[in-house]
């Protein structure tokens, strides 16, 4: 039973004959005393309300209803309905145990998958995890390719992805560099019903604020000086299928906007076409940045952050799962066997035992690495600590091996800026050297300079 609180009849009426067509049973109150009154006499499994029931239209009498069916029925999952221009009513709804919200006039496919996506998690809540998780059962339940190991850790997380992968949530995936968070994407999409559609990846640093529009949504001939032919944006080549934004606390405020309004409205304009165009699709967002504290740092919009956490998914350090280093080490061992033709490499046990010990501040990412160069460069077909040990006093230095500025001194952002301005200075301007010498593509360092304001020569 779906209860439908809204003041206006018409509203009532709408979503009651929709949800009705498509299988569901619904009640109806226009105040939020009948409200109260129908769920407790009726089993509830899901809320859709309005937030104004009264002439101010301040939504503090939604407000105070959400806080009051949260304190009731805690585990009752309620979407709420609001205008564009009252998105932070509904923020604040969120913040106070809100499932999801919908902004007027609504998509009917998308209020729909909202009610769908709501409904299998609350079912999923209340689940029961009763046998102990190991890696054999997931992988008989899931197709979780690629990801290796067996930490306790990575197994919860994993069935957390198998269980909400069916669904249309939206997903956060945080965790440092090198964990891995792409390989959680590419497993919600293949896990999802939408598996045979498109998976599209997009590195949001590495687009800047004046190309987004573009890259994004696409542009038509001539909509602007270069644009010499029609380009499809990502969200069209990714249309019934899934989104992957990686880099997502990179982007720019405006760029913020222009993204929530496509995710929230599903909707999106061509640039030089005004034509709408509707969108079907999956979104799966990933960080190596703190959005929370973005966000309390007026950096990241905080309507943004709820819409596209739904679901969030933080990815241990592999320093935290140092017994799968041994798993991993054979798992990239054994590809590079039949990439460079050398079967007969093995490792040594105690080559295992020194490469659990290291810090690996890269993760995942640094561990590949290091074990691709000890390949190339072993003679022997064992590998042992001293061929590893060879590779890893080649590698960047560790933290701790350069002289830092004393913490507190500088912000992340001011550090980032030095550096840059350092190499510019030292490579004398020449984009593609710094871009090179900072690991970065050309539009991420045209973003980066952007961002802290440092002059360029475009003809570079």
């Amino acid at each position: 039973m779906i209860l439908i609180i809204d003041d206006d009849v018409a509203i009532r009426a709408s979503l009651s004959l929709l949800l009705k067509q498509n299988g569901f049973k619904t009640k109806e109150a226009s105040s939020p005393e009948e409200a109260l009154l129908l769920a407790e006499q009726h089993a509830l499994k899901l809320v859709i309300m309005d937030m104004n029931f009264s002439m101010d239209t301040t939504g503090h009498d939604g407000l105070a209803l959400i806080e009051q069916f949260k304190k009731i029925y805690p585990q009752l999952p309620v979407i709420l309905i609001t205008g564009w221009g009252s998105i932070s009513l509904a923020v604040e709804g969120m913040r106070l145990g809100a499932a999801d919200f919908i902004t007027k006039p609504w998509s009917n496919d998308y209020l729909l998958q909202a009610v769908h996506t709501a409904l299998s998690l609350s079912e999923q809540a209340s689940e029961g995890s009763g046998e102990s998780l190991t890696r054999k059962k997931l992988d008989q339940q899931y197709d979780f390719r690629n990801i290796v190991g067996q930490d306790p850790q990575l197994l919860q997380l994993l069935k957390k992805i198998g269980q909400i992968a069916p669904t249309d949530a939206s997903v956060l995936v945080e965790g440092e560099s090198g964990t891995g968070k792409e390989l959680i994407a590419e497993a919600v999409h293949r896990n999802s019903l939408r598996k045979s559609q498109p998976f599209v990846k997009v590195n949001l640093g590495g687009i800047s604020s004046t190309l987004f529009e573009s890259e994004m949504f696409g542009h038509k001939r001539g909509a602007f000086t270069d644009a010499k032919s029609d380009r499809v944006g990502r969200f069209e080549m990714a249309n019934k299928g899934t989104i992957f934004l990686d880099e997502i606390g990179e982007l720019d405020m405006n760029s913020q906007v222009k993204l929530l309004r496509v995710l929230q409205d599903r909707t999106y304009e061509v640039l030089g076409d005004s034509r709408s165009r509707k969108l079907d699709i999956r979104v799966v967002c990933a960080t190596n940045r703190d959005l929370a504290k973005l966000v309390e740092e007026g950096k990241f919009r905080e309507d943004l952050y709820y819409r596209i956490n739904l679901i969030k998914v933080k990815l241990p350090p592999l320093r935290e799962r140092e017994e799968d280093i041994p798993l991993l080490v054979q798992y990239f061992v054994d590809n590079l066997k039949q990439i460079y033709n050398r079967p007969e490499l093995k490792i040594g046990q105690r080559a295992l035992l020194w490469l659990k010990s290291l810090h690996l501040s890269g993760n995942i990412r640094e561990l590949k690495n290091l074990v691709e160069r000890t390949v190339l460069v072993a003679e022997q077909p064992v590998l042992e600590a001293e061929d590893f040990q060879a590779q890893a006093q080649q590698s960047p230095s560790k933290p701790g091996d350069r002289t830092l500025p004393a913490v507190g001194s500088m912000t992340l952002d001011e550090m980032e800026a030095s550096m840059i301005k350092k190499s510019m200075d030292h490579y004398h301007n020449n984009i593609s050297k710094v871009a090179r010498a900072l690991g970065l593509s050309r539009a991420a360092l045209y973003r980066r300079l952007e961002k802290f304001d440092i002059p360029y020569d475009l003809a570079q």
